[in-house]
């Protein structure tokens, strides 16, 4: 069995490297690819994907996507991802799939997604006028301004200030992007990290905010803990997961006076602090998953 681990670092993370490890104990043959060195060929017979100019890429058995990369224009955007779809026509096994992972980056569309399914979130809203986004936190309170893709919670801001809402829209504004905002809900200065491969929750983590900021984010110096997977945040988790269409995903979720919320919803989530946590390594088991589903 041929599988791809596919990013766009110069050299795989972290949780790329678990992943390779975690095939090659399963005998599976692993090759580790950048997407910007992808090239996708249309021809007048079968098209196909090359590694650079003049190597064609083997038949792979399944693609594990742990990443777009830094995409900074709609067209380099819409190239990766009609790439990918092109290895799903091809017979790959491609976990996330193309279309949860788009729907997953917009955190717009999540919201609607978990909403049809009853999951409780935050108050959203998602306007262009800077003066409704203002308007809106005046109603709110304290509220969270948040890039509508983004990740590890850079570009997300906390503000109570009317004006701080007014720079932080108005610049948004200039460059031409839509500015989310959401009420900010938060009970304790944690959230819960949960982890799902297929249908099993692997396990939770509390994440403590570091003095003097608000994020919850690992990467940005969380404390994290072990926490109990109840009945209840189980059923939600694995909720989200199925909203989504996701295999393997990470989910962050929040405790409000009125009960549990969902912040946001990983397709390629890190899981680092959660391995070193938990002691659980997602990759072996979304190897598993893998191989399994491309077995089928």
């Amino acid at each position: 069995m041929k599988v791809a681990i596919i990013h766009d670092a110069p050299v795989p993370t972290s949780s790329s490297r678990q992943l390779m490890i975690a095939f090659m104990k399963r005998a599976a043959k692993v090759v580790y690819l950048r997407l910007s060195k992808l090239v996708s060929y249309v021809s007048d017979g079968e098209g196909w994907i090359g590694v650079g100019s003049d190597a064609r890429l083997e038949e792979l058995d399944a693609a594990v996507i742990r990443g777009l990369g830094n995409v900074v224009t709609l067209e380099t955007f819409l190239r990766r991802i009609n790439l990918l779809r092109q290895l799903e026509s091809r017979g790959t096994v491609v976990i996330n799939p193309v279309n949860a992972i788009l729907t997953a980056r917009d955190k717009h569309l999540t919201m609607l997604e978990l909403r049809k399914l009853g999951l409780s979130v935050p108050e959203t809203a998602v306007v262009e006028d800077v003066f409704d986004a203002v308007e809106i936190a005046k109603r709110w309170g304290k509220v969270v301004i948040k890039p509508l893709v983004g990740s590890m919670g850079y570009g997300s801001i906390l503000a109570s200030d009317p004006d701080m809402v007014y720079n932080i829209g108005r610049l948004l504004q200039m460059h031409g992007l839509p500015i989310y905002v959401q009420k900010y809900v938060r009970r304790y200065e944690r959230d819960i990290r949960v982890f799902t491969v297929g249908d099993s929750v692997l396990g939770a983590m509390y994440r403590y905010s570091p003095e003097g900021t608000w994020k919850t984010n690992v990467s940005q110096g969380a404390r994290t803990e072990t926490a109990e997977v109840t009945k209840e945040l189980e059923e939600i988790a694995l909720k989200a997961a199925k909203a989504l269409n996701l295999l393997y995903t990470g989910i962050d979720v929040g405790e409000a006076d009125y009960g549990y919320v969902i912040y946001e919803v990983n397709a390629t989530p890190q899981w680092e602090g959660f391995m070193r946590t938990t002691g659980i390594n997602p990759a072996e088991h979304i190897a598993d998953l893998v191989i399994r589903l491309a077995k089928s």
